[in-house]
């Protein structure tokens, strides 16, 4: 298949399974639900580039390995924080503020999100689309970004889900291993796995136009579903300290926290 025919069908598949996702949280009143298959949909669109892209088939497999290894860890861990939970703070927060047509307004929200990954996925069928036989400079450096990554994101998940457990957790900020030197780890190294993506892609004839891709996740990442609907919700839950946590603490890169300033009598 050709690489347009490949991207429209995964923008359809992404599609219906974002409409599914829909249904099901209206079923589960959770909208959270759109998180759950934001991975899923992404190993997908790999699956379907490695088994209809036109490139070198072990450069397709071993891609659509990597994407469904992050794929697969994201939904599964966002699955267990979100079925038989009640919505996030977030989401319960868009109800608010979106108003009437509540049910055609989240309809928007999931399709867009999977129009969304659709874009985000073409870095993978560029790559699907590369002849070259043979793995090149740009893809193993890439390939130890994303591993390097991929693992750094686990362990901050991991570190949040240990200081939640604990009982002292209720009201407070975690501020260990990772979350000491960022406020969003998580979404870090998320990013830094699309960045590798689009530099791995490089490597095809004109992978380095997907740039798009990782500049897109950023801004998302930073302006629109993530770090700032998380902060409004921390802030609304947590108070003062999350407000304290902001003044000390790296948004977005990892870096040492400044030293606690002492309140003013």
């Amino acid at each position: 298949m050709r690489l347009w025919e490949v991207w429209a069908l995964c923008a359809g598949c992404m599609g219906l399974t974002a409409f599914g996702a829909w249904v099901a949280h209206l079923l589960l009143d959770n909208a959270g639900v759109v998180d759950i298959v934001w991975g899923a949909n992404l190993a997908l669109a790999s699956l379907l580039g490695a088994a209809l892209g036109p490139g070198w088939a072990p450069r397709r497999w071993v891609l659509a390995g990597l994407v469904c290894l992050t794929g697969g860890r994201l939904t599964w861990h966002i699955a267990r924080r979100t079925l038989g939970h009640p919505e996030e703070g977030r989401y319960a927060a868009l109800r608010e503020q979106w108003g009437g047509n509540i049910r055609v307004k989240f309809l928007l929200f999931f399709l867009a999100q999977a129009l969304l990954g659709s874009l985000l996925a073409l870095p993978f069928l560029v790559m699907d689309a590369n002849p070259t036989p043979s793995f090149r400079p740009p893809e193993w450096g890439a390939g130890l970004v994303f591993l390097a990554a991929w693992l750094l994101e686990s362990l901050a998940d991991s570190q949040l889900a240990a200081f939640k457990a604990r009982p002292d957790s209720r009201g407070r900020t975690c501020r260990t291993g990772l979350w000491r030197f960022s406020r969003h780890p998580n979404y870090f190294f998320e990013w830094l796995q699309w960045l590798a993506y689009w530099i791995a892609a490089c490597a095809a004839p004109w992978g380095w136009t997907t740039a798009f891709a990782p500049a897109l996740m950023l801004h998302f990442l930073l302006n629109v579903t993530g770090v700032r609907l998380t902060e409004e919700q921390c802030l609304r839950s947590r108070g003062e300290d999350y407000a304290r946590y902001q003044r000390e603490t790296s948004a977005f890169v990892p870096w040492p926290p400044k030293a606690p300033k002492a309140d003013v009598p």
